[in-house]
């Protein structure tokens, strides 16, 4: 382990001289010009997500140990999350506890508050990747993740034909948002926007309902939405599956929302197997397992002193009746 601590010493003198942020579209390890890489191992990683209480971040929790598992002498992590994406105290709480620890050779974080993860970590001296939702510090080397506003724009394009399919003449969306003011909430949204004004379509900026995340709060406005637009409306979509699936479940009794688009986010199990059932119209589809697989590889590329991504994208699929038997056998392989 004294091999490995005297990298750690280097690293940190090499990291105060040559970080640049996630925000980059490249980068090279601070030693990969040298040539060096590390000596002994295993790297001990501290891995602190969003929630460790939902289906999505336990598939990112099982790429990450899948990873592990295949390089038991490279990485030992230590995996923790909050009970749910709105304990914001909880998590920094965590990563606070985890930068003290002298032990950890690095730190991958899914921030829930970008800023306030942004001070933390703001004096560490060792190499920090971010992933599900970037960090602006020059102590990030790396992001893994999807782009966010491009799979929602994605989304809400193929959501927008679906409608003119299902015979919707007025077009029009609203969201059933996360949590205000989250960095990947307002990314979603924006493509979203995007995706639905490109296609023809409208976004109804002052019908937007933040629901933080949750199916139940997802319930109560969708029901605040079949009250003012007793009519219908052509789209609906979500911020993450959870709430897209309480919205459709919650229309499906309304004859006005029967042709209704229910656009959802992440490509959840129970998502897919809802779109398989034609309960949910679409979803588009993060590669959640390969976010935690990648996140744990990007940060060995940093410790080994090898040439690594600044930005890791994962990728998208749009999840519909077609393709959705495809990514619940995947699901099968990744679970098992």
């Amino acid at each position: 382990m004294k091999t490995k601590r005297l990298f750690a010493a280097l690293l940190a003198s090499a990291l105060a001289l040559s970080l640049t942020a996630c925000a980059d579209e490249g980068a090279e390890s601070p030693d990969a010009a040298s040539g060096d890489s590390a000596g002994e191992g295993p790297y001990e990683l501290s891995m602190i997500l969003k929630t460790n209480a939902s289906e999505f971040w336990q598939i990112v929790q099982a790429g990450a140990e899948a990873y592990e598992e295949e390089h038991p002498d490279l990485v030992k992590l230590s995996i923790k999350g909050p009970p749910g994406e709105t304990y914001y105290e909880e998590q920094l709480n965590s990563l606070t506890t985890d930068l003290a620890n002298a032990s950890y050779d690095g730190y991958l974080i899914a921030p829930l508050q970008s800023e306030a993860v942004a001070t933390a970590i703001a004096e560490t001296d060792k190499p920090v990747v971010a992933f599900d939702t970037d960090i602006d510090s020059d102590k990030c080397l790396s992001f893994v993740g999807t782009g966010n506003k491009e799979a929602a724009k994605k989304g809400a394009i193929a959501a927008v034909e679906a409608a003119k399919a299902a015979g919707w003449e007025e077009i029009k969306c609203i969201e059933i948002a996360g949590v205000q003011g989250d960095a990947t909430n307002t990314a979603r949204m924006e493509g979203y926007r995007e995706g639905i004004t490109e296609a023809g379509g409208e976004f109804l900026d002052d019908e937007v309902q933040y629901a933080n995340a949750t199916a139940d709060l997802a319930v109560t406005a969708m029901e605040a939405i079949m009250n003012k637009f007793p009519d219908g409306v052509a789209i609906i979509c979500s911020n993450n599956d959870d709430m897209a699936l309480a919205a459709a479940r919650t229309a499906a009794e309304n004859p006005a929302y029967a042709n209704t688009i229910f656009l959802g986010f992440d490509g959840q199990k129970s998502a897919v197997e809802a779109v398989l059932a034609g309960e949910l119209t679409m979803t588009a589809a993060q590669n959640n397992f390969d976010i935690g697989y990648k996140a744990v590889e990007t940060m060995v590329k940093i410790l080994q002193g090898e040439e690594y991504d600044a930005v890791v994208d994962t990728g998208t699929e749009i999840i519909t009746k077609d393709n959705a038997q495809d990514r619940l056998d995947r699901f099968a392989e990744w679970m098992s």
